[in-house]
């Protein structure tokens, strides 16, 4: 995750992001970075991914383009919303028949690494398969674990609060503000429920604990995964009761209907006009606009201390799983969505602020105000973030499936907040000692 000092001003990245080192630029797109290889013998490969309808066409589209550089790869999509992405990915991994490439999150690297189905990119960066020249060593850091390379992001993101500004204005509320507070969020969603509308569906469990223990200078786990990285339970203990008491005050989609969504921007209640926010990440803020069909704004989660809460993470990236059959040519494609200019006026960075300079630079009169929006936003949280998040442990996949069990017992007042930040410390501490093994 990059340090503030590395976030460059806005006239110099899309106006966003980076102190990317400047080396020299591969050209365009279509040409074969050197090393890549160019037999013509038929390839297929297997690429997988997650997201919303607007992501699903823009990738197709990116596809097309690269069979059309490389007449003999014929690629197989396999994409799907985040949470049936996992559930088919988890049968795929269990029987060593994953994608050749697949898009992965920084919450399973430390899992899919430690079990051996991930590729360590770094050699092919040496001999320049995988084209580094653009991209800062620092944005090369959130991929690697153990000393590997496992995942190489497509663009970097922070939390952040999707909002409509008419529907907060017609409710009589104050919008949000880049210094605003819980108690404003609370206040937001009072004048909303006056009005029939929700203040948000939910809050991610694990996301937005993390950005609250932070406001208090503390991590979610510590940096070598062997412990909660906070030391004080009321911390979870004073977050859940307010939830909790958003909850009941009806300012959150109820549990049972909040289980029948997909994670997909059309099916978001704010999308939807149902509810004024989302408590989401930047890059879904133009796919957001999109499926919306009307203006909204992006502000940070509310505070205090949000400057001490922020962090820039990898959107997503790509890895190249350690089953596939033709390693160099799905290596040759990840270079291709990292670095190749016309793919990346395709994507316009919808999986967050690109981590190539020359992308940056060819993708940024391009930009729509939405897409703008988005890396103000960026460049704003950039400037502000004062310390990295730290990777997910192993074991942080099983630590948050029994954090959202106790959000859930939680809002449905089985279980007091102050008893659950007890057992939660209980069972993640017991995960964490197991994985450390």
């Amino acid at each position: 995750m990059k340090k503030a000092s590395l976030i460059l001003s806005m006239s110099v990245l899309l106006t966003s992001v980076i102190g990317c080192s400047s080396g020299n630029t591969s050209s365009s797109s279509g040409t074969a970075p050197s090393g890549a290889g160019s037999s013509n013998a038929p390839i297929k490969l297997r690429v997988a991914w997650w997201g919303g309808q607007s992501r699903h066409d823009y990738t197709l589209k990116m596809i097309d383009l690269y069979e059309k550089q490389y007449p003999n790869v014929k690629i197989e999509p396999e994409y799907a919303a985040y949470d049936d992405y996992w559930k088919k990915l988890t049968p795929q991994a269990a029987a060593n028949d994953l994608p050749d490439v697949i898009q992965m999150s920084v919450a399973y690297i430390s899992q899919f690494g430690d079990r051996g189905q991930l590729e360590d990119l770094a050699p092919y960066m040496a001999k320049g398969s995988l084209d580094k020249s653009s991209i800062s060593d620092s944005y090369l850091k959130i991929g690697q674990y153990n000393g590997k390379q496992y995942q190489i992001t497509l663009g970097v993101n922070a939390l952040a609060v999707v909002y409509d500004p008419q529907m907060i204005k017609d409710a009589g509320a104050a919008p949000p503000t880049n210094s605003w507070t819980w108690d404003d969020l609370e206040a937001i969603g009072a004048k909303l429920k006056s009005k029939g509308k929700l203040m948000a569906a939910s809050l991610d469990d694990r996301n937005f604990l993390t950005f609250y223990v932070r406001s208090y200078g503390q991590n979610l786990f510590m940096p070598e995964g062997s412990g909660l990285g906070y030391k004080d339970d009321k911390l979870f203990t004073d977050y859940y009761t307010r939830l909790q008491k958003m909850y009941n005050a009806g300012y959150l989609l109820s549990l049972d209907k909040l289980g029948q969504k997909k994670g997909t921007p059309e099916d978001d209640e704010m999308v939807m006009g149902n509810a004024a926010t989302s408590f989401t990440w930047s890059n879904l803020f133009v796919a957001d606009s999109d499926a919306a069909k009307r203006s909204l704004e992006i502000a940070p989660p509310p505070g205090p201390n949000i400057d001490k809460a922020l962090f820039l993470q990898s959107s997503q990236g790509l890895s190249v799983t350690k089953n596939s059959k033709n390693k160099e040519e799905a290596v040759k494609f990840v270079n291709f969505m990292i670095n190749d200019i016309e793919a990346n006026k395709i994507m316009k960075g919808e999986r967050g602020v690109p981590i190539s300079t020359k992308v940056q630079e060819a993708i940024k009169p391009l930009l729509r105000p939405e897409e703008r929006k988005v890396v103000d936003y960026v460049a704003w949280a950039g400037q502000r973030t004062t310390s990295d998040n730290p990777i997910d442990p192993v074991g942080a996949v099983e630590v948050n499936k029994v954090l959202t069990d106790l959000s859930q017992q939680i809002l449905y007042n089985k279980i007091s907040p102050a008893d659950a930040a007890v057992k939660f410390r209980k069972d993640s501490t017991a995960i964490l000692a197991k994985n450390k093994k």
